[in-house]
């Protein structure tokens, strides 16, 4: 039989050990944590000029490699160079991950979001690849093709800028 009179008395060490220590939450672990989490910018909504009530459901994460293979496949090393329109066919028709009419989202007749390489898109823009036939077909004129790229670009964050911090003026927490 245990009795707390007849044991003998612990240090504050001691006790310490015996107990499980509570996680302690320093800047190194909430910086682990930050760091940890995967960072994504969410889908947004791109509109195609001259076709009211459509809308492109657009996921703006582009990585680098992404970029130099649709440069690649646009010409950027041949003769001739980049076809701008053929890029911005790359750059729309693979961040496309649903289309919308009249504010909502439309589904293949499986249950699947619309994209350019679906059947039904394809069928509509009676096109046989999805870049650059079927999206150029959808959106109908180049121009407006290419400023869809230009937004989805920006939205990827490839024209943000990020500023420098002095930090004489900035005040620290500590």
């Amino acid at each position: 039989m245990s009795d707390s009179l007849y044991e003998e008395p612990q240090t504050p060490a001691a006790a310490a050990k015996s107990k499980p220590a509570a996680k302690q939450n320093t800047v190194l672990d909430r910086l682990k944590d930050t760091i940890s989490k995967k960072v994504e910018r969410p889908v947004v909504l791109l509109e195609v000029p001259s076709r009211e009530g459509v809308y492109l459901r657009i996921s703006p994460n582009i990585t680098q490699q992404q970029l130099k293979a649709w440069r690649r496949n646009s010409g950027e090393d041949s003769k001739n160079g980049l076809d701008a329109t053929k890029f911005a066919c790359y750059v729309v028709g693979s961040t496309t991950v649903g289309i919308e009419f009249d504010e909502e989202e439309v589904f293949d007749a499986d249950g699947y979001p619309l994209n350019f390489a679906s059947q039904v898109v394809l069928d509509m823009t009676d096109a046989q690849r999805p870049v650059p036939d079927a999206v150029r077909a959808f959106f109908g004129t180049d121009p407006h093709l290419e400023a869809a790229a230009l937004a989805i670009l920006d939205a990827a964050g490839y024209s943000d800028t990020v500023d420098l911090v002095d930090p004489t003026k900035t005040p620290s927490k500590n």
